[in-house]
């Protein structure tokens, strides 16, 4: 069935805005700027960076208000048929606390590991979250995963191992301001936020996903609290001494507010770059959840792995890193296991294939046989 102007439109916008969250985060990272010492360093403040991604987040919320009240006014009960707004809407928003919390954790340090490695490697890495899925699933949700999921998991897992490989070689290639050590620390600490977005995933499967709450509320009350809360801890942040590579900033310390605000006023990049953040991160959400609805889950993963690619093409263009052929290997590994995982394509078409090579196979089966009985029919009798 093909798709719609309207589909295809979705499918676009997420793709697009999906691959502008990632590169303009890993943008705001490169720009140099003048800080609140006077010194002039490259925006590494990944918490206040998280925070602007909240904050598209809770966008969503505003958005789902706007639409339910535009809704309501009409009294025809539209707000009970929209895909975007209808739902329970009787629920306690506390219930989305924990995800939240997840979800400000793994971000958090999804964008302290940026920092520290390549913005290719940190969407590749993210498919990573399919294994902790799987296997979080199993443990707490009583779920049984086939052949086929174990298969996925282990492509995927091999994948990563060769995203890891290349990402050590082209940093020995490369020349540039990462380290050995620090991509290394930044793949782990990717890894790790996915293994705490995979609770985040279960968790929401356990004690959300009954409720049916509309998509756009649930993202955006987890957007408000995330924010929030990170927003409050940014102060106590502010007096945590760390050591090297987190702090770069004017105190060396976890979180430096005053020197990120200070960069954003002294270069006008880092305002668009955030902006860029918060606004893609918004649109992003709400395209996702209308493919889900309009189209399926399944596509949704499959433009999400599109979205790498992308990430990774642009990266390459920029300059921000260089090609290694490790890495297609590594890319191909991912979106084999992640279309075995959730039965897209490969299966689907190795179905097909038999079924046309039976049929083929029947078919010729028949016309010996005739030919057979047609060459002792004309036989004579003996």
């Amino acid at each position: 069935m093909a798709w719609t102007k309207w589909q295809f439109a979705l499918a676009l916008t997420m793709v697009v805005t999906g691959s502008i969250n990632t590169l303009s985060t890993k943008w705001a990272d490169n720009i140099e700027s003048e800080g609140s010492d006077g010194q002039i360093r490259r925006f590494e403040h990944p918490f206040v960076q998280a925070c602007a991604m909240f904050l598209g987040e809770f966008l969503c919320l505003l958005t789902f208000k706007g639409l339910y009240y535009h809704m309501r006014r009409k009294n025809n009960g539209a707000e009970d048929r929209h895909d975007l707004v209808r739902g329970n809407r009787e629920f306690r928003p506390t219930v989305l606390f924990v995800p939240a919390m997840c979800d400000m954790l793994a971000t958090s340090i999804m964008y302290v590991g940026l920092n520290m490695t390549y913005p290719s490697s940190f969407q590749l890495l993210r498919g990573s979250v399919i294994i902790f899925v799987g296997i979080l699933s199993v443990a707490f949700l009583n779920r049984t995963l086939v052949k086929r999921e174990w298969f996925g998991i282990g492509f995927i897992m091999l994948g990563l191992a060769v995203v890891g490989m290349s990402d050590v070689i082209s940093n020995d290639d490369n020349g540039s301001q990462y380290t050995r050590n620090n991509v290394i620390t930044g793949d782990l600490l990717i890894i790790l936020a996915q293994i705490i977005t995979a609770v985040q995933m279960v968790y929401e499967e356990y004690y959300v996903a009954g409720l049916d709450i509309p998509a756009l509320q649930a993202v955006g009350w987890e957007g408000f609290f995330g924010f929030t809360v990170l927003g409050t801890l940014l102060l106590p942040m502010y007096f945590i001494k760390v050591m090297p590579p987190f702090n770069d900033n004017a105190h060396g310390v976890l979180e430096d507010l005053p020197d990120a605000l200070a960069q954003i006023k002294n270069n006008y990049q880092l305002i668009i770059a955030i902006t860029g953040t918060i606004v893609s991160i918004a649109f992003f959400n709400f395209a996702g959840i209308s493919v889900t609805k309009e189209i399926s889950a399944t596509t949704r993963m499959v433009l999400d792995s599109v979205r790498t690619l992308v990430v990774w093409v642009v990266s390459l263009l920029l300059v921000w890193q260089k090609f290694h052929y490790l890495q297609v290997i590594g890319f191909a590994g991912l979106l084999f296991g992640m279309c075995l995982y959730n039965d897209i394509f490969i299966l689907q078409t190795y179905r097909r294939i038999k079924v046309a090579l039976l049929l083929r196979i029947g078919r010729q089966s028949e016309g010996m046989r005739e030919v057979i009985i047609n060459r002792q029919a004309d036989e004579p009798d003996r």
